[in-house]
């Protein structure tokens, strides 16, 4: 049984009542790191797109960034059911980015709705400048988790039985422990990183923000960004001599 799905505390009970909430799949996710690791091309910092898989917000058409625009602007005139629509669009990239800073999934979906919950609260102060709204979403989990911590130093903290238990993936055993195995020595190279590298990596591929999006959320430019996120490929590169990419 899967856990229950993390909603505003008190907000919203009869919009905000879906029947499970699973965890996050991180296949796509880590195939997509896995695929830029190994294309040349990310030293010129592309994000690869993911293969087969559902789709990452970045990619969303003019279409969908319109209906996006237009329930941000209902929320903000006090539409629950906006607000609702715009919950169910990006709560998976909130507790994704949550799950991975506290590994504790309890503690994840606390926070989650906490954020949502001061998200509704508000909304009135979001400008919308064409951009996806994730961002400020993310922003605000991440304020909430350093409150939490006492520090804003992002730690990668996600444990791969979590990834493990959101991978719907199949294999032959065989492939599937070389595969998680794989996997294991990636994110135990991520947690190698400093801090702002692991942050970047965490946001531009396990999120899939884009680049605009993340230097909105680290409080950068994007061509600090870009460099930071070169040098993190790097040295994960570095980090996973040896292993096939």
């Amino acid at each position: 049984m899967p856990p229950a799905r993390p909603a505003p505390a008190g907000a919203l009970p009869a919009l905000l009542d879906p029947p499970a909430y699973a965890l996050p799949t991180w296949r796509s996710a880590l195939d997509a790191l896995w695929a830029a690791l190994a294309d040349e091309g990310t030293d010129r910092t592309a994000l690869t797109r993911p293969g087969p898989g559902p789709r990452r917000h970045p990619e969303r058409d003019a279409d969908e960034q319109a209906r996006i625009a237009a329930l941000v602007e209902l929320a903000q005139r006090g539409d629950k059911e906006a607000f609702a629509q715009l919950y169910d669009i990006y709560v998976d990239t909130v507790f994704r980015y949550v799950l991975v800073r506290v590994a504790n999934r309890a503690l994840a979906e606390d926070l989650t709705s906490e954020t949502f919950l001061r998200a509704m609260r508000r909304i009135d102060s979001f400008t919308w400048q064409g951009k996806d709204i994730a961002a400020w979403f993310v922003t605000i989990a991440r304020n909430l988790i350093a409150d939490h911590v006492k520090s804003a130093k992002f730690r990668f903290e996600v444990a791969t039985a979590d990834m493990r238990d959101a991978d719907e993936r199949v294999d032959a055993p065989d492939t599937e422990v070389l595969t998680r195995l794989r996997d294991e020595r990636l994110v135990s190279a991520i947690k190698q990183l400093g801090s702002d590298q692991a942050e970047c990596i965490t946001l531009r591929f396990l999120q899939g923000l884009s680049l605009a999006d993340t230097a909105r959320v680290l409080d950068k430019s994007e061509g600090a960004v870009k460099q930071l996120q070169l040098r993190a490929t790097r040295a994960l590169r570095k980090a996973l001599e040896g292993v096939e990419l």
